[in-house]
């Protein structure tokens, strides 16, 4: 069904409607959006709360690959031809997510350039951040590589978000984000608290202080 364009069009208050196509679901802690192996139907959008998206390979290990928060997508590929999720998607707290049939948002895509534009936006700031996890994983430590995750989960450098505490989260699922066991997790977790580049309160909360660490000795890519 084609949507009428509107010039007063508001994608982010489209996203807070129930309308055609568009469903808002409330999940409780620890539960599931989709499995891995799931039809690919929808794409997902994140207005409150925050998920886990994890990958289980043939042989059973399980790797976190992204921890997405409010205001972002998920499950986009359906629409590039994706029959089936390659990933499992689990809130990590209490959250409200919409879920947009694929030929609706496609509509919504192809008829409003606002929502274009956001849409398009996401996709960007996605492959920009693959890239740099690319480069983490190839040419930076262990260490730096959960400070950045740390400011990453923060939202540090989001242009109007604050410092917030981290919702609780385990080691365990730190060290699979970065590639590393546990206990080296634990090891620069400690180190940090006594640096003073992080505070254990109900949560974590990041100093900006922990930026250090990251830009030290930082890697230099020729072109």
């Amino acid at each position: 069904m084609a949507i009428k364009r509107d010039l007063s069009f508001d994608p982010k208050s489209f996203l807070t409607k129930l309308g055609a196509g568009r469903s808002i679901v409330n999940y409780g802690k620890d539960q599931i959006v989709f499995s891995q192996g799931d039809q690919a139907d929808a794409v997902f959008y994140v207005q409150k709360g925050k998920v886990k998206v994890t990958v289980v390979s043939e042989q059973g290990k399980e790797a976190v690959v992204a921890i997405l928060g409010a205001n972002e997508f998920f499950g986009e590929g359906c629409l590039g031809g994706q029959a089936q999720r390659i990933a499992t998607v689990a809130t990590m707290t209490e959250s409200v997510i919409v879920r947009l049939e694929r030929a609706d948002i496609v509509d919504v895509i192809h008829e409003e350039p606002a929502f274009s534009e956001l849409f398009i936006a996401h996709l960007l700031s996605r492959t920009i951040r693959v890239e740099a996890d690319l480069v983490d994983q190839l040419f930076n430590s262990s260490e730096k590589r959960l400070a950045r995750m740390l400011l990453l989960l923060a939202n540090f450098g989001k242009e109007g978000a604050p410092m917030p505490m981290i919702a609780k989260i385990s080691q365990e699922t730190l060290a699979e984000m970065i590639g590393t066991t546990r206990s080296r997790v634990s090891f620069f977790m400690n180190k940090f608290r006594k640096l003073g580049f992080i505070d254990y309160n109900g949560g974590i909360h990041v100093h900006s202080s922990l930026l250090n660490v990251v830009l030290h000795d930082q890697p230099q890519i020729k072109t």
